[in-house]
C-alpha cells in the first residue's frame, strides 16, 4: 500500500519542477558519468565498465520500482516497447563506451545527434531541416578530418551509438507518454532487459571490479551518474515536453560533452574541433520536428 502511495505521489512531486530543469540536470550527468567511466577504464575493461553501469542501475531500479510488476501488467504492445528500449539501452551504452575509449568525449557527443537531425530532415521536409542536416554533416566532416586517421573503428562505433541514441529518444517519448511515474516504471523494466543484453558482453570483463570494493563502488557511482539520474530526468522531461522542444534542447548536449571532456578528462579540443562541435550544436538548434512525435 505504501509503495502504491509513493508511486502516485511521484508524478505530483515531479510536476512541481519545470521540465527544462530536469533536462539541464540530465545534460550534466549524461556525460559526467561517462567521463568518470573513462577514468575507470585504466582498471577495468571497457565492456566491464558498461556492464557495471547497467547492472548497478538495474539493481537500483529493481529495488525502487519493482519493474517485473510493470512488465507483468503491461499490454503486449507495451511489452514490445519495453523490450525494444532495453535492447537499445544495452547496445547503446556498450557502443558509447567503446567509442569514448577511442575518441574524445566531445567528438562522440557531437556525432550522437546526427541521426536525429537526419530523421527530422527526411520526416519533415523543409529548407530549415535540410539546412540543419547540411550544418551537421559539415560539423562531423570537420571532426572526422581531424580524428579519422587515428581511430576509424572509434568513429564507426560513434555513428552506431548515434543511431541507437536516436532510437532511445523516440522510444523514450513513447515510454513517457502516460506521465512521469509510468515512464519511470517502464524505464526500470527496460533497464533489466538491458542487463540481460550486456550480460554476455561484459560480465567477464567486470569480474575484477566485483572482487574489489573500491572498484565496485566506483562502478556503482558511474551507474548512478550515467543511467539512473539522467534517464529519470529524461523521462520526467519527456513526459511534459513536446518532442520538438526536447529536440531543440538537445543542442546543449554536444557542448556539455566537450566542456565535461575538457574539465574532467583534460581533452582540450582544437579550433577545428570546436568549430565542428559548434556546427552540430547549431544544426540541432535549427532542425525542426513535428509538434507531436
Amino acid at each position: 500500500m505504501a509503495e502504491a502511495k509513493t508511486a502516485l505521489q511521484l508524478p505530483r512531486l515531479a510536476g512541481g519542477v519545470p521540465p527544462h530543469a530536469y533536462f539541464l540536470v540530465s545534460a550534466v550527468f549524461h556525460y559526467l558519468g561517462p567521463a568518470f567511466a573513462v577514468l575507470l577504464f585504466a582498471r577495468v575493461e571497457v565492456l566491464g565498465v558498461a556492464w557495471l553501469r547497467i547492472a548497478s542501475a538495474a539493481l537500483i531500479f529493481a529495488v525502487w520500482r519493482r519493474p517485473w510488476r510493470t512488465f507483468a501488467r503491461a499490454q503486449p504492445r507495451e511489452r514490445r516497447l519495453i523490450l525494444a528500449q532495453g535492447v537499445v539501452l544495452g547496445l547503446m551504452n556498450s557502443c558509447f563506451y567503446l567509442a569514448i575509449d577511442r575518441l574524445p568525449l566531445g567528438t562522440v557527443g557531437a556525432i550522437e545527434y546526427v541521426f536525429s537531425i537526419a530523421l527530422a530532415a527526411f520526416g519533415l521536409r523543409s529548407w530549415r531541416n535540410w539546412g540543419a542536416l547540411g550544418l551537421a554533416v559539415a560539423g562531423v566532416a570537420l571532426l572526422t578530418q581531424v580524428r579519422l586517421g587515428g581511430s576509424p573503428l572509434g568513429f564507426a562505433l560513434a555513428f552506431v551509438n548515434g543511431l541507437l541514441f536516436m532510437l532511445y529518444v523516440v522510444l523514450g517519448h513513447r515510454l513517457a507518454r502516460d506521465g512521469g511515474g509510468a515512464g519511470i516504471d517502464r524505464l526500470a523494466a527496460a533497464m533489466l532487459v538491458a542487463l540481460v543484453v550486456v550480460m554476455p558482453l561484459g560480465l567477464r570483463e567486470a569480474w575484477p571490479a566485483l572482487t574489489s570494493p573500491a572498484l565496485l563502488l566506483a562502478g556503482i557511482g558511474v551507474g548512478v551518474c550515467s543511467s539512473v539520474i539522467p534517464y529519470i530526468c529524461d523521462q520526467l522531461a519527456m513526459a511534459r515536453l513536446p518532442r520538438a522542444t526536447f529536440a531543440l534542447l538537445l543542442s546543449l548536449l554536444p557542448a556539455s560533452a566537450a566542456l565535461i571532456g575538457a574539465v574532467v578528462l583534460r581533452q582540450i579540443p582544437t579550433l577545428l574541433e570546436v568549430l565542428g562541435i559548434g556546427l552540430v550544436v547549431l544544426a540541432v538548434a535549427v532542425h525542426q520536428e513535428r509538434a507531436n512525435g
